[in-house]
């Protein structure tokens, strides 16, 4: 479904949503997972950021050495596939559920490796625990894996098993505005909906990075998602950490600070703006979905496509390879 503005898109996720935040507020133990629609995320070719980060220390832990950058390029869907192929699993280089269940290796206080460095980055990453990446479980690990475990509803004993990597690894990444090619833009209020999935926000993140070199300023970035999801005001969408907004670009470079402007205004720059766009494609290859803006010369190339109140914002929808996903949406499958 587009992203309409209004009435949210699934009653059922709201409601999952509540229930879920209720768990984060009262600190209750739910067992299985606090999170009700916690899931491994899948990741495949193309994908980049923490999770792919994770996932490649842990193809190194089972045996399959691959470059840890974040990046998931030719020689991680390689080491992905060996490692599917020791372990009886499709080799379609597709990190799915199953393939996630393999790489969760159960870790603990004593334990050292590069399970442990997947764990340390997931934590810095997700709940800024600040923790050395040293692939050594200290202490200090612990102390920020139980803290993580409590705010989640699971059992805080320290122990790193299938259902807090799960919880974990599901949970959103906040946008990093200190690196200088992103400000904060907030047109409903929203000012804490800045969460995406992992990938979501590396590639963003990457978008801007690339577009800040062109010196045509910094990319202003709307609503994405709350912390664990869920409805949001005034969208249909943002529900799933995989839909960002973004300001188009102005002639003046001053799209941060002048105000937004719609494709028709005088200080639209189309050329930027085309550039911007070539960039969020190019950085999240095979995972852009779609992206929403009413600039009829962008359309007529294919970068974008028409949809209402759409003229003063780019409104980017990620999507991933979903397998098994307990609660599959086309509209957010590639």
């Amino acid at each position: 479904m587009p992203p309409l503005r209004g009435r949210p898109r699934s009653g059922v996720r709201l409601c999952l949503a509540v229930a879920a935040g209720l768990a984060l507020v009262m600190g209750a133990s739910t067992g299985a997972s606090a999170y009700e629609r916690a899931a491994y995320p899948t990741q495949s070719a193309g994908n980049r950021g923490t999770d792919v980060l994770a996932l490649q220390h842990l193809v190194a832990a089972g045996g399959q050495p691959t470059t840890a950058d974040g990046v998931f390029g030719s020689t991680t869907v390689q080491a992905v596939k060996r490692f599917q192929q020791a372990h009886s699993l499709a080799a379609d280089g597709i990190v799915g559920p199953a393939t996630w269940a393999a790489l969760a290796r159960t870790v603990k206080e004593g334990s050292s490796g590069p399970a442990v460095r997947a764990l340390q980055s997931a934590l810095n990453a997700k709940t800024g625990a600040g923790l050395s990446v040293d692939g050594v479980f200290g202490p200090a690990v612990r102390t920020a894996v139980q803290r993580f475990q409590t705010k989640a509803g699971l059992t805080a004993d320290g122990v790193v098993g299938p259902q807090t990597w799960k919880n974990l690894l599901w949970h959103y990444e906040k946008l990093d505005f200190a690196t200088g090619n992103l400000c904060d833009q907030n047109p409903d209020g929203n000012t804490s909906a800045n969460w995406g999935t992992a990938a979501a926000v590396a590639q963003v993140e990457a978008a801007a990075k690339a577009f800040g070199a062109t010196g045509q300023g910094k990319v202003p970035v709307g609503d994405l998602s709350w912390e664990l999801g869920g409805d949001i005001p005034g969208h249909a969408s943002h529900e799933q950490g995989l839909d960002a907004d973004l300001w188009p670009v102005r002639t003046d470079n001053a799209q941060c600070t002048a105000g937004r402007i719609t494709w028709r205004s005088a200080a639209y720059d189309r050329a930027a703006t085309r550039r911007l766009v070539q960039e969020i494609r190019k950085a999240a290859p095979g995972h852009v979905k779609v992206v929403y803006f009413n600039d009829p010369q962008l359309i007529s190339e294919g970068l974008t496509v028409s949809y209402p109140n759409h003229d003063n914002h780019l409104h980017v929808r990620y999507c991933e390879a979903v397998h098994n996903n307990p609660d599959p949406d086309a509209d957010y499958t590639c």
